[in-house]
Formats: C-alpha cells, sequence, structure tokens
C-alpha cells in the first residue's frame, strides 16, 4: 500500500511540474524560473537571466 502511495505522490509532482512547464512555454517564456522570464536577455531585452 505505500509503494502505491510513494509512486502516486511522484507522478503528481512529476506531472505538476511538466503542466507548469508546458504553460510557461505557452506563455513565451524562455527561462523559466527566471525572475526575468517575461523580459529575459534571450529576447532582446537588457536584463539578463543570470544576474551576478
Amino acid at each position: 500500500m505505500t509503494d502505491i502511495i510513494v509512486i502516486a505522490v511522484i507522478i503528481a509532482i512529476v506531472g505538476g511540474a511538466s503542466v507548469y512547464i508546458y504553460r510557461q512555454k505557452k506563455k513565451g517564456a524562455r527561462c523559466i524560473g527566471c525572475s526575468h522570464a517575461g523580459s529575459c536577455g534571450k529576447s532582446g531585452s537588457e536584463f539578463g537571466c543570470h544576474e551576478e
């Protein structure tokens, strides 16, 4: 029974992450997880994804 619960939790986590990535890509975000994802340097803006 515990194996089924663990597998269900893992599937839920992977599924949720996949849906999040799909939605962000559909919105046009190039750097998912970047604080400037909508205005990233890769999309022609002055901001870079990896600020130091």
